[in-house]
């Protein structure tokens, strides 16, 4: 009787990472995106890109792109944010995050800000929250603005 061979799989992950961090992204498979030990990002070096102005922002997630118009957000507002959440924010963690099923993936860093707005049709400014979460690209001189949304977009 002929003894069962063997087979041997062998997964090769070929999506791309986008972002200047040095890890290797997850698997399709791997259900943890969680990436330890972050921030990932430095302060300094993520301000240094803002600098630069809007065009060193890209909206990467096609729900960025609708959060951004449903909310009444210029390019400049997100750049703001961003600012926002590094200079008072609260570090929420790191994850690798995807555009699009089968997509590039980006290391993402994510914070929670609060910051005083005015209000349109309360007529008095007020306290409000926002998520952003974020990657530099793999060139070094462009932010990846993976989402950007008040906490009931969660």
């Amino acid at each position: 009787m002929a003894k069962p061979i063997d087979i041997l799989t062998i997964m090769v992950n070929t999506r791309k990472n986008l972002s200047a961090y040095a890890g290797t992204p997850p698997s399709d498979d791997q259900a943890d995106r969680r990436i330890p030990d972050g921030p990932l990002y430095t302060r300094e070096e993520v301000l240094a890109i803002l600098a630069t102005g809007e065009a060193a922002i890209n909206l990467w997630t096609q729900k960025c792109m609708r959060d951004v118009q449903k909310y009444d957000m210029e390019p400049a507002d997100v750049v703001d944010l961003v600012k926002i959440a590094l200079n008072g924010g609260k570090f929420k963690g790191s994850q690798w995050c995807t555009n699009k099923p089968g997509g590039a993936w980006a290391a993402c860093d994510s914070y929670q800000l609060f910051f005083r707005q005015w209000i349109e049709t309360a007529s008095k400014h007020m306290g409000v929250e926002y998520y952003v979460k974020f990657a530099i690209g793999r060139s070094g001189n462009m932010m990846l603005i993976i989402s950007c949304h008040p906490p009931e977009e969660r």
